[in-house]
């Protein structure tokens, strides 16, 4: 059986701008004089993990700081955003998981972030979309490497008894791309507002809307 793995929170809904707004409070609650623009977050998101990205930023000025603090803050903060922010599903979501669903396909959720901003998000997206719309959802616990390493993937092809060859990634970074590339699987690129313009390597465009029939037809086995 096919299946269709989405591979981070903001494939789901674009909270991108949610979690820049989410750094720099954290940044403020712990007295840095840190603030960083749209420009400069884009220019950070080449590479995936929020507690390494600010250790890298600080390594970058000169400073030390805890960053495993800063981004537990910032996580708390991002949670409490989703709760309270009209979050929706991005453009063909919801539609192409009834569709893929309907089709006969595996569902996934393939991330590296923490459980409790996946159960945030789920909460923020009901109805639309639920966890429970998922045969997988994998989260930072389940794997010792966070993206571009491929664990989370391949712990996914694992848990749902299917080849890469079977299926189909859709990621709205690089590093996401890269991880389900490494793990043999093929990818569409699904852009979030802030990694427009990133590189996303042998990925396929998927569109500004996701189209079920246009991602099965990556599917290498289909």
């Amino acid at each position: 059986m096919p299946a269709l793995l989405f591979g981070s929170i903001s494939t789901l809904a674009d909270t991108s701008e949610l979690q820049r707004s989410a750094f720099n409070q954290a940044f403020a609650d712990h007295g840095l004089g840190w603030e960083w623009t749209q420009e400069e977050y884009r220019s950070l998101l080449g590479s995936n993990g929020g507690s390494d990205r600010i250790s890298q930023y600080a390594k970058a000025r000169g400073e030390t700081v805890d960053a495993d603090a800063i981004h537990a803050t910032k996580s708390a903060i991002f949670q409490q955003s989703l709760a309270s922010s009209a979050v929706t599903p991005r453009p063909g979501v919801a539609e192409t998981i009834n569709q893929a669903r309907a089709a006969g396909y595996h569902l996934g959720f393939v991330t590296t972030t923490s459980a409790e901003n996946l159960q945030a998000l789920f909460s923020a997206l009901a109805p639309g979309v639920n966890a429970s719309d998922f045969d997988v959802v994998v989260n930072a616990s389940d794997v010792p490497a966070g993206k571009p390493d491929p664990g989370a993937y391949l712990f996914a092809l694992t848990k749902l008894g299917v080849e890469a060859s079977e299926c189909v990634a859709v990621e709205d970074n690089p590093g996401g791309s890269q991880a389900a590339t490494a793990a043999g699987i093929a990818c569409a690129s699904f852009p979030n507002e802030n990694t427009l313009q990133q590189d996303f390597g042998p990925a396929v465009p998927a569109g500004e809307r996701l189209d079920f029939e246009r991602l099965r037809s990556l599917v290498p086995a289909a």
